[in-house]
């Protein structure tokens, strides 16, 4: 459980990035974080992995004080949790095997790490965590062969690798064509539900957020204007979300 109590982020230039957060996010909930630009999305997904730091109030993932956190006890901390960025963070040049094992570097022995030998079951969990997201096919293939959408999987199974209780996705499909980014959510998809990962994102496509996501927070200059189910996602809701007059429209 993610559980935010008068959460205030205020960044050392005075900017209020957060606002009084007030939220719960419970283990297996699929969460969109949908607003304007700079309004607050990415401050809050980096919040939970101790990513930002945050200046007041309190914040708790699976009863741990996240704040309380110093030193190797934040990395061990971030293990649980996956992240996904937009620019995938991928070493081009390497397999896409290489890529996703690197998530079982921290947990190798200092030998292991110099010559870079992984175990016999680190393969074997890679090689199942690209089976999950459909290119185990792709294992042998050189990262900066494929295509964007098959480069966010990768990192997907990566992430995977690591048996995480959450997934914070920053953007994820930003960068794709429209098709893509379908199938890229509906990955997301699937692993929420099959796996029971809570995954939290923030995305600036309302359609695909209304689309797949149980659960739509909005978010407007740092303060939580919206919190509730997909479906009771109204035309004047994304207005109030998004429109700082009022006037028109936001598609959904």
């Amino acid at each position: 459980m993610i559980k935010f109590e008068n959460v205030q982020k205020i960044y050392p230039n005075g900017h209020v990035g957060l606002k009084d957060i007030n939220v719960e996010i419970q283990q297996g909930e699929f969460v969109a974080i949908i607003g304007l630009s700079g309004a607050g999305k990415s401050t809050l997904l980096r919040c939970v992995n101790k990513m930002h730091d945050i200046t007041g109030g309190s914040l708790t993932v699976n009863d741990t004080d996240v704040a309380s956190l110093k030193g190797k006890e934040v990395r061990k901390f971030r293990r649980k949790i996956g992240m996904i960025f937009q620019s995938f963070n991928l070493i081009t040049r390497g397999t896409v095997l290489k890529n996703v094992l690197v998530s079982a570097v921290p947990e190798l022995s200092w030998w292991r790490r110099l010559l870079a030998i992984f175990p016999e079951e680190a393969k074997i969990a890679s090689l199942q965590a690209l089976d999950n997201v459909g290119i185990l096919d792709k294992a042998y293939i050189r990262v900066d062969q494929l295509s964007g959408g098959q480069q966010q999987r990768v990192a997907l199974a990566r992430t995977l690798v690591g048996n995480p209780d959450i997934i914070l996705a920053d953007e994820p499909v930003a960068a794709l064509d429209p098709v893509t980014a379908k199938l890229v959510m509906e990955d997301f998809k699937r692993i929420n539900q099959e796996l029971d990962i809570s995954i939290l994102l923030n995305i600036h496509h309302v359609d695909l957020a209304l689309e797949y996501a149980d659960r739509i927070i909005g978010i407007r200059k740092g303060e939580i204007v919206y919190d509730g189910s997909t479906e009771n996602v109204s035309q004047d809701i994304l207005d109030h979300i998004y429109l700082e007059e009022g006037n028109g429209h936001v598609k959904k």
